[in-house]
């Protein structure tokens, strides 16, 4: 692997280390100074502007309303924070330790150190890369590995290209199929910039289909998601629960299965979580804006309403909600956690108190979820495959992939023009996008959310 990023994130190391050979660029640099983790506030914002958020919430550690109604985060949100960005770290800390035969210690203290500034050569005297090389040395290298003549072309593919190779997967002669489907991205939110997205209804009639098709002998739901709709996480946690009746589900837990994206896991059979999952944050929200600053006191409009009965016009976003208003909302807040916290606790076979206890919104590593029961074994997609073949008690079947990928002509003649807008707006606001994309949708957004925290950016 060769290293030559002028700069760069804390766990850009791991997944180096792991090979063969490090070679870093005798001018670049290697990022290794540890993890921090920013959310970005933007009350004020809003304040600015004259718009108040009105917040319902259950759940000590239920963070995701903070970055509207706060200008840090709580001590709960940074115990949290803190946390699970320290069980992530100590993750890193260990894979590489093995990998570069490198102690925890003095990986702890290079980071300390932040490496990215410092000379290359140091990554020889650490251990951190075993060579230096320029571009071209770099590819007489590999021609000398690869018996390459030095006038030859020497044939390269970037990870880009490879994740473009179609797998040639033969079609197994015993019929068995275990079904991988990918749920990725918010629930029932509107598609982000790369069109990734769990839309509700068509993730139950795709896993219908699944459950109907009799050569589909195991399903693992790769689940890569922050949640976001509670009602749309109750339906589809519906029809999980119906497949689990016909054959064994798996959950495969990518980067983030938190909120409704745990909601939507928690009924499968059997859940495998990466150690650096985040995951949990068993919480409900709701959160209804209040234009009122805005329109009337900034803007100068003023509205008057007509109805037929008291609450007719309730989350109307020209009025802040009054006490019957408000204690309804937190009424179906609380319906709503409860809900969660039941489905949790049948899931994973537990006592609702107990499940209570690490419930509250709070975000875990996998690790951390391991320990806590939430999920059964750290490993990734590989071993959720082959936990699915033992519950079927297959040995030979054919992996097939769902939902199918759109062809380039028809991804293009779908293609929204908002999708197009917004892919431009994530191009220039970076990591800042998702924050501004929620406050965007947040009027046609359903009223209760189980979302984790999803502003915080690891670096």
């Amino acid at each position: 692997i060769r290293h030559d990023h002028r700069s760069g994130h804390g766990r850009r190391i791991q997944p180096a280390s792991v090979a063969d050979k490090v070679i870093a660029n005798p001018s670049g640099s290697i990022g290794w100074h540890g993890l921090s983790a920013q959310t970005m506030f933007l009350k004020g914002l809003l304040d600015k502007v004259g718009v108040e958020m009105q917040v319902f919430r259950v759940g000590t550690y239920k963070s995701a309303v903070e970055p509207y109604i706060a200008t840090e985060m709580s001590p709960a949100n940074r115990e949290q924070t803190q946390a699970f960005i320290g069980s992530i770290w100590q993750q890193i800390l260990n894979e590489v330790s093995e990998s570069r035969k490198i102690s925890v210690d003095s990986l702890n203290a290079l980071a300390s150190r932040n490496m990215d500034l410092q000379p290359a050569e140091l990554y020889l005297n650490t251990g951190l890369a075993d060579t230096l090389m320029y571009k071209d040395e770099v590819l007489a290298y590999l021609k000398q590995l690869t018996d390459c003549k030095e006038d030859e072309k020497l044939n390269t593919l970037s990870l880009e290209d490879m994740v473009n190779v179609k797998r040639n997967v033969p079609k197994d002669k015993s019929g068995n199929v275990i079904a991988v489907y990918y749920a990725y991205g918010e629930i029932d939110g509107d598609e982000s910039a790369d069109g990734e997205g769990i839309n509700s209804e068509k993730v139950i009639k795709d896993l219908r289909k699944l459950r109907e098709d009799e050569s589909v002998k195991a399903v693992v739901l790769r689940v890569n998601s922050p949640g976001g709709s509670a009602y749309g996480s109750e339906q589809i946690w519906r029809e999980v629960s119906l497949l689990k009746q016909e054959k064994p589900v798996i959950v495969s837990m990518g980067d983030y299965a938190a909120s409704g994206g745990y909601y939507i896991s928690c009924a499968a059979d059997w859940i495998v979580a990466e150690p650096t999952t985040l995951t949990g944050s068993i919480g409900i929200f709701g959160l209804v804006p209040n234009a009122e600053g805005l329109l009337k006191d900034k803007l100068g409009l003023n509205f008057d309403v007509v109805k037929t009965n008291e609450l007719a016009d309730l989350g109307d976003l020209t009025r802040p909600f009054n006490e019957e208003e408000k204690a309804l909302m937190q009424g179906m807040v609380n319906k709503g956690y409860e809900l969660f916290t039941k489905r949790c606790a049948d899931g994973r076979k537990m006592n609702i108190e107990d499940i209570k206890k690490i419930a509250e919104g709070r975000v875990w590593t996998g690790e951390m979820a391991k320990d806590l029961k939430l999920v059964d074994e750290l490993g990734g997609l590989d071993e959720a495959v082959e936990v699915a073949a033992s519950h079927a008690k297959i040995e030979r079947y054919t992996l097939v992939s769902y939902p199918e990928k759109e062809d380039f002509l028809t991804s293009l003649l779908n293609t929204r023009p908002s999708r197009y807008i917004s892919s431009r707006m994530q191009e220039n606001f970076g990591e800042y996008y998702n924050g501004l994309r929620f406050v965007k949708n947040l009027k046609d957004a359903d009223r209760l959310q189980a979302r984790m925290p999803f502003d915080v950016v690891i670096k």
